[in-house]
């Protein structure tokens, strides 16, 4: 197999894991390459994150570190996280389990598909997220005003100090912080939760991705939208966020261990 490995760079002891797996991973006789910076800190020329392709890409790092590299591919491509962080939602195998699992998989693997949700605003597209988009303002303690349309129907019209618009990946992120509900990355919806709503009946809305989902903003103040932590872009006093399904979902290993263990388990650790 072509493999892709990208590690932590702020961290000696992932890089030192990354290297000794790739050694390991050549050994096995598969075709290993570097992501551009996780090579520059072994002196040597990688592949920049939007060129990555072959069979599989090998994240060692924390789900940041995985959110980073499934943002950042233009093609999406296998993904497997080595869990070098603190819970580790998307990255499933411990460190000590990595080599097993790639000596027992040598002929290929299976793949689950995580829906990734598009966003726009005022009809220009900024692009997709595997856990959330975060709506908010950037002045500490100052309410935004939402409304919410269903296929043209108004659903929900509130005064939040945010909004998350989550896919069910992204529940066991932000959201569930926040409130939301736990939610199988097999159903396929989009996940509203308001950030400390000024009204308890502001609830968080699951909402299927075969709907037509608008959310409007209405402020006077300064507001942005990050998508999964990883871009930031400013919103206009009045703006219009259109949510759709992405066309290209991310691409997961499935390592054998079902979404409900992994939560009871991660939960109970943290």
């Amino acid at each position: 197999m072509r493999i892709v490995l990208v590690s932590r760079i702020d961290d000696a002891g992932a890089l030192r894991y990354t290297a000794s797996l790739a050694r390991e991973l050549e050994d096995l006789g598969h075709d290993i390459a570097l992501e551009e910076g996780t090579a520059r800190h072994f002196g040597n020329e990688g592949i920049p994150f939007e060129k990555i392709d072959g069979d599989l890409v090998v994240v060692v790092g924390g789900d940041g570190s995985v959110l980073l590299t499934v943002h950042q591919m233009k093609k999406q491509v296998p993904v497997l996280g080595i869990n070098w962080g603190e819970v580790g939602f998307l990255a499933d195998l411990e460190p000590d389990e990595a080599r097993a699992f790639f000596a027992a998989h040598e002929s290929g693997f299976q793949v689950e598909r995580r829906l990734r949700v598009n966003l726009s605003v005022n009809g220009k597209p900024l692009g997709d997220a595997l856990n959330e988009g975060l709506v908010v303002t950037d002045r500490p303690a100052k309410m935004l005003r939402f409304g919410v349309y269903v296929d043209g129907t108004p659903a929900e019209r509130f005064r939040a100090d945010g909004l998350l618009i989550s896919t069910p990946t992204g529940s066991t992120a932000y959201a569930m912080s926040a409130g939301g509900p736990i939610v199988d990355p097999q159903i396929e919806g989009f996940l509203l939760v308001p950030l400390a709503p000024y009204m308890l009946s502001s609830r968080p809305h699951l909402i299927s991705t075969g709907r037509n989902l608008e959310i409007t903003l209405e402020t006077e103040k300064p507001a942005h939208l990050v998508i999964d932590g990883q871009s930031t872009f400013e919103l206009e006093k009045e703006a219009t966020i259109t949510v759709k399904m992405s066309e290209q979902p991310a691409l997961f290993v499935y390592t054998g261990k079902p979404f409900f263990e992994k939560v009871n388990h991660k939960l109970r650790n943290l």
